[in-house]
């Protein structure tokens, strides 16, 4: 009986970004706002951008879009904080994924270790200082050496197909 033949490899193709967007879009995200010491004011944004890099020492990445309005304080910074919101924190996510010009007005915060903004009550909390910056295409990868942690446990935060929502609330149909 002859042996059948391996199925053949497809051309490579490269994907739309509607078609790259929608596929990333089913991998669910923690949700964090990123802050950092502008120039003339406290700069944050949403960002569902973060990953664990090393442990010793201890890296953590985010990356920013160049188009963000930002984009070019968060560059400039030599340090940013990461926050990682609770499942009950989705209207500060909105505030701070929106364009309204001070996004800290009225709200809690304060200098942290580094120098970049700290917003109260909103752990667990990462402080680092610009371990390097990195080339990513429409964004800029900043990476940063943690220098200090403030931990508590709670209920994640997610981003899953576009959608803000709770762990329990992900559907996977």
């Amino acid at each position: 009986m002859p042996q059948a033949k391996p199925p053949q490899p497809r051309p490579a193709r490269r994907p739309t970004a509607a078609a790259f967007r929608e596929a990333l879009g089913q991998f669910p995200t923690g949700v964090t706002i990123v802050t950092a010491a502008g120039a003339d004011r406290p700069v944050g944004m949403t960002a569902n951008s973060f990953a664990s890099v090393s442990l010793d020492p201890p890296l953590v990445l985010w990356s920013v879009a160049r188009a963000t309005p930002s984009f070019a304080a968060f560059v400039a910074a030599d340090a940013f904080a990461v926050h990682f919101l609770g499942a009950d924190q989705r209207d500060l996510a909105m505030r701070f994924a929106s364009r309204i010009d001070d996004k800290f007005a009225g709200l809690d915060h304060h200098p942290g270790v580094t120098g970049a903004p700290v917003l109260a009550g909103v752990e667990p909390l990462l402080e680092c200082r610009v371990w390097a910056r990195h080339d990513g295409g429409d964004h800029m990868i900043l990476v940063g050496e943690v220098v200090y942690i403030r931990s508590r446990a709670h209920q994640p935060l997610l981003f899953h197909a576009g959608v803000l929502r709770p762990v329990d609330e992900v559907d996977l149909g």
